[in-house]
């Protein structure tokens, strides 16, 4: 890979693989790491890229695979997110918006593997689904049905409460 393919591979896919590494460390620290991360790994080992699936797809797959391996070596803890509020608002309607935050967050954490990874991959990670079903080695269609399950999931558990 030429050196000019591979700033223009980082340019258009440094913010998909950030947004992803994003949904899985949850932490923007860790999601830098893990990304710059995925892309010394991709640039170091390009030529095992076969060309079977999208690029993104690939670097997602090899920052799931980095982010997994830093989890079972005890490196990294579950991150709180940052307390991020509209300046904009009053201090009521920031409550009420954190405490929904919360709600949802609670909600999404408690959900079932690989229901919270692909509801994660497709709102925060914004992957389509043809993507999403790469990354797990399964067909888009099976990629749609597992998100909407996802979804009817997460509304069930926030109806509840």
């Amino acid at each position: 890979m030429t050196q000019e393919k591979i700033e223009k591979l980082y340019e258009t896919c440094y913010m998909r693989v950030f947004s992803y590494a994003m949904t899985l460390a949850g932490e923007r620290s860790q999601a830098e790491e893990i990304t710059q991360e995925t892309f010394f790994r991709a640039f170091s080992k390009q030529s095992e890229f076969r060309g079977e699936s999208d690029e993104v797809t690939w670097l997602c797959a090899i920052a799931k695979n980095y982010w997994l391996d830093e989890k079972r070596r005890g490196k990294r803890t579950e991150a709180m997110p940052e307390e991020m509020t509209d300046l904009g608002s009053g201090p009521e309607q920031a409550a009420v918006d954190r405490d929904s935050s919360f709600r949802i967050h609670m909600a999404l954490h408690q959900l079932e593997e690989p229901y919270r990874e692909v509801f994660e991959l497709r709102v925060f990670g914004e992957l389509s689904f043809h993507e999403i079903g790469m990354i797990f080695s399964k067909t888009e269609n099976w990629a749609r049905v597992t998100y909407h399950r996802a979804r009817l999931k997460l509304q069930e558990r926030m109806d509840v409460k």
